[in-house]
C-alpha cells in the first residue's frame, strides 16, 4: 500500500508544477517556426524570424533580446541586440556593428525579428529570441549555418594525351564550405562521358582510360555546395604516340652540331690570339736588332779622347804637321754618312790655347840655327 501512497503523492507534485509555471508565463506566446535551421551564403542577409503575441495578464515592461550561443558549453552567452523600456540597444556584439537591426523598427508592436546582413562564415552559431513581459517570459532557438559559394574553381589534366594512354582530368575550387560536390560533362560532340570514365564526386577527378581520338573535346566541371557553384572547363586533345625514338636522335643531333660550333669558336679564338702574340713578339725582335743611335755628345768625347792620347805622344818633329790637321771640327752623326754624302771641310788651324784645353801636352822645342845646331 506504500508504493501507491508515495507515488501519487510524486504526480500530484509534478502537475503542481506544471500549473504553476504556466501560471508563471502568463499568456505570452512566440510564434513557433519551422524549420528552425537557416542556410546562408556568405555575403548575404538573412533574417531570424521572432514574432510574438500578448495578453492583458502582461503588464510589466517589454524586453526583447537576441543572444549567441556558443558551441562551447565553457564560454558564455553573448548578447547581439536588445529592446529594452522603449529603446534599442544593439552596441553589445563588436562583430557584428553595423551589420544586424530588428526588422520591424518598433518592436513592441508584436515582431522582434532580427536581420543580419552581409552574412560572414564566423556568423554561424545558435541564436536564442527573449521575450519578458511580466508575468510571461518565452523564448525560441534558432540554428544558422553560413557557407562560402564555390569560388577560383581549376580544371587541369594530368597524364600524356595520347592513343591508349589514361588521362586524368582534375577539378578543385580555392573557395567554398564543405562539402563540395563535383560534376563532369562533355560540352562538344557527343556530350556523353566516354564509356570508361570514372568519376569521384568527392574529389573532381574525372578517370580516361585507354583513351582514343574520340575523346577528344571540350570538357566542363561543375562545383557546387548548398549555397551556390561554380564551373571551369578544359580542352582534351588525344593525338597518336610521339616518335621517341626520332625525338633522341634530333636531340643526339642538335647536341653534336653545338659542340662542333662552340669547338669552332674557341679554335677561331686562340687562333687570332696566338696571331696577335706572333705580331707582338716578331715587331719586338726587329726593334732589337736596329742599334741605337749615336748621340753627338759621347762621339765628340771619343774624338776628343783619342785627340789627347795622340798629342801625348807628339815629338817635336811632328808637331807641325799635326797642326796641320783638321782636328778643330767635333765630330758628329755627319761622320757616319757615306763618302759622297760627307761634306768637305777645309783645314784649320789650330791655336796653343785651344789645344791646351783639348789635352795637348806642351812640349818645349829648342831653338835651332839655320845650321842645324841647337841654341
Amino acid at each position: 500500500m506504500e508504493a501507491p501512497r508515495t507515488l501519487g503523492v510524486v504526480v500530484a507534485t509534478t502537475s503542481f508544477v506544471l500549473l504553476w509555471s504556466a501560471g508563471l508565463t502568463g499568456s505570452l506566446v512566440i510564434t513557433p517556426v519551422e524549420p528552425s535551421m537557416f542556410e546562408k551564403a556568405q555575403g548575404e542577409k538573412v533574417t531570424l524570424p521572432c514574432t510574438f503575441v500578448l495578453s492583458e495578464e502582461d503588464e510589466g515592461p517589454l524586453d526583447i533580446e537576441w543572444v549567441l550561443i556558443p558551441a562551447d558549453n565553457q564560454k558564455k552567452e553573448q548578447i547581439i541586440i536588445m529592446y529594452a523600456v522603449d529603446r534599442i540597444y544593439n552596441h553589445y556584439y563588436a562583430a557584428m556593428t553595423g551589420r544586424m537591426q530588428f526588422t520591424n523598427p518598433d518592436p513592441k508592436s508584436g515582431d522582434g525579428s532580427l536581420d543580419i546582413l552581409n552574412l560572414k562564415s564566423a556568423d554561424t552559431g545558435t541564436y536564442q529570441c527573449k521575450v519578458k513581459k511580466a508575468p510571461g517570459v518565452q523564448s525560441q532557438k534558432l540554428q544558422l549555418t553560413v557557407h562560402v559559394k564555390p569560388a577560383r574553381t581549376k580544371c587541369s589534366i594530368e597524364g600524356p594525351q595520347e592513343i591508349g594512354k589514361d588521362v586524368m582530368l582534375k577539378c578543385a575550387s580555392q573557395e567554398g564550405s564543405p562539402l563540395l560536390s563535383y560534376d563532369w560533362r562533355r560540352v562538344s560532340g557527343t556530350q556523353e562521358l566516354p564509356a570508361t570514365s570514372v568519376l569521384n564526386k568527392n574529389t573532381g577527378e574525372l578517370l580516361l582510360k585507354n583513351a582514343s581520338q574520340d575523346y577528344s573535346g571540350t570538357y566542363s566541371c561543375l562545383a557546387s555546395n548548398r549555397v551556390g557553384t561554380d564551373e571551369c572547363s578544359v580542352q582534351l586533345n588525344v593525338t597518336p604516340p610521339t616518335n621517341t625514338a626520332g625525338i633522341i636522335a634530333g636531340a643526339i643531333v642538335g647536341t653534336v652540331v653545338g659542340l662542333v660550333v662552340l669547338a669552332l669558336l674557341v679554335f677561331c679564338c686562340c687562333k687570332k690570339h696566338r696571331d696577335k702574340k706572333y705580331e707582338k713578339e716578331v715587331h719586338h725582335d726587329i726593334r732589337e736588332d736596329v742599334p741605337p743611335p749615336k748621340s753627338r755628345s759621347s762621339t765628340a768625347r771619343s774624338y776628343i779622347g783619342s785627340n789627347r792620347s795622340s798629342l801625348g805622344s807628339m815629338s817635336p818633329s811632328n808637331m807641325e804637321g799635326y797642326t796641320k790637321t783638321p782636328y778643330s771640327q767635333v765630330p758628329s752623326e755627319d761622320f757616319e754618312r757615306t763618302p759622297a754624302q760627307n761634306p768637305t771641310f777645309a783645314p784649320s788651324k789650330v791655336a796653343a790655347p785651344n789645344l791646351s784645353r783639348m789635352g795637348a801636352v806642351p812640349v818645349m822645342i829648342p831653338a835651332q840655327s839655320k845650321d842645324g845646331s841647337i841654341v
